[in-house]
């Protein structure tokens, strides 16, 4: 009696042992010999690692901060005009020889001028200590100063994405990009003020495509 040794494999789609010469998975059927699957294989293997490469990476321009500076500019004009204006004897308050009243303002004026510098200071590192990174995969982004974040969103989670872009932001080299996604934690996620936002978005659009074919993801309107 002749004894056939047949050698076995395992799917890559479903994991089931199947024969080593099989070319269609009998158990999910899915054909073996396309790229899809020699992709899958490929990555179930550790062959390649596509989600690994960086297709962007960013940090806020600090454009993000104009409309910061501007009411900061104008806390500050107010606190020098408390300082440097006899502020009391345009209400006739009290003398303009008053030391009370006078040393009152410009404590005042000094202090709204220190707590409106400390916030700037504030937003700018907060800011700046924001990064955004891309991969054909995912979106990971970090933040905070002490207290450091770092969360993620899978790309087929995206289900639209804007450009946004002003006169001023134009001028700037500068635009956000707004997603939505159907991510509970992030419904809506933006990057605020970014340099080259065009090919940004092109590559979160492309990204956000390839990873829906190849998870067989239909987004309803």
């Amino acid at each position: 009696m002749t004894r056939i040794n047949l050698k076995t494999k395992l799917c890559p789609f479903c994991a089931e042992a199947i024969q080593a010469e099989a070319v269609k998975c009998r158990f999910c059927n899915e054909f073996l010999n396309t790229e899809k699957a020699r992709a899958v294989q490929a990555q179930a293997n550790g062959e390649t690692k596509p989600s690994d490469k960086v297709l962007f990476w960013a940090r806020p321009s600090f454009w993000a901060m104009a409309g910061s500076i501007v009411r900061g500019l104008i806390a500050w004009a107010v606190a020098g005009f408390l300082m440097f204006y006899p502020v009391e004897k345009l209400l006739k308050l009290a003398a303009p020889q008053d030391g009370l009243v006078h040393n009152g303002r410009i404590v005042l004026g000094l202090g709204l001028a220190i707590i409106v510098l400390i916030l700037l200071v504030f937003k700018t590192l907060r800011l700046k200590m924001t990064c955004y990174e891309v991969t054909s995969d995912r979106i990971e982004w970090s933040r905070g100063l002490l207290d450091r974040k770092v969360d993620n969103l899978d790309m087929f989670r995206i289900v639209d994405l804007k450009l946004r872009r002003s006169m001023l932001d134009c001028l700037a080299g500068v635009g956000t990009v707004v997603l939505a996604t159907n991510d509970k934690s992030d419904p809506e996620f933006e990057f605020e003020k970014i340099r080259d936002c065009r090919k940004l978005y092109d590559i979160i659009k492309k990204s956000s495509l390839d990873a829906d074919q190849k998870r067989g993801v239909i987004h309803l309107e």
